[in-house]
């Protein structure tokens, strides 16, 4: 689904991120830690495309084809999708729009996505207007719901959120992902068994979402170099226990 290749980028002229490679299989959920300032963001940013990530080396490859100078929005109808950490107040710009447009003509209930995330109040305020912290969330969620991306980027989806919301949140993105009993709720095996599982890249400092969600494998990001990959819940085990300085010494 993804693949990676010697990648370095630049931000205003300074190198943040230094020979990474990184491949996610179709279907699979990995999971990428890495202490704040590590490029975890940034990486996330280069794979969408956005302006001021400077690629000066290597390749970004999406089902095989090749997007590194491809521009956000194609990227985004090819099927990539991304949760940001700390999404703008687009006023003027209701919700329900928003995630119209993110159906992009697709047979989608707005209302019906809106329920399974207790989101209905908030579909006719402006997006992201005096939104709390797991409002927000939600927010994003009910808009990469709509879009269905075959690759989905969640940057720190539990971060500034209560207990109560992280439950919801890691339930809805166990479902967008098609990955558990969310999606399996009403749909034989044979529906389940037909409908494809989506990939996606988590970022997350605290590591809390892996007690909502399932992954296939968990990546360090230390200083802009990939510096482990392994099983996600290991190296969680052994970052609480050691820090992530130890990620760097153990692969040295």
């Amino acid at each position: 689904m993804l693949l990676i290749e010697a990648l370095k980028v630049e931000v205003g002229g300074k190198e943040i991120l230094r020979d990474v490679n990184m491949e996610i299989p179709a279907g699979e959920t990995h999971i990428l830690f890495g202490p704040n300032g590590s490029g975890k963001t940034s990486l996330m940013m280069t794979i969408m495309g956005f302006s001021g990530y400077k690629v000066v080396h290597g390749r970004i490859l999406f089902k095989g084809e090749d997007i590194t100078c491809m521009p956000i929005h194609e990227r985004a109808q090819l099927g990539i999708g991304v949760m940001f950490q700390r999404p703008p107040t687009i006023n003027g710009l209701k919700t329900r729009n928003l995630v119209e447009i993110c159906a992009a003509g697709r047979d989608v209930s707005t209302a019906a996505l809106a329920r399974q995330l207790a989101f209905t109040e908030f579909l006719d305020r402006d997006v992201n207007h005096n939104f709390s912290g797991g409002e927000i969330k939600r927010s994003e969620l009910l808009q990469l719901t709509a879009q269905q991306p075959d690759l989905v980027l969640l940057d720190e989806p539990e971060s500034g959120v209560d207990l109560e919301s992280i439950s919801m949140i890691g339930e809805s993105i166990n479902g967008l992902l098609h990955r558990g009993v969310t999606f399996a709720r009403g749909k034989t095996h044979k529906e389940i068994a037909e409908q494809p599982q989506k990939s996606a890249l988590v970022i997350t400092h605290t590591g809390h979402i892996l007690d909502y969600i399932t992954a296939d494998r968990g990546q360090v990001l230390y200083d802009g170099v990939l510096c482990c990959s392994r099983n996600a819940r290991e190296i969680l085990k052994w970052i609480r226990e050691y820090g992530y300085e130890e990620c760097i010494r153990c692969t040295t």
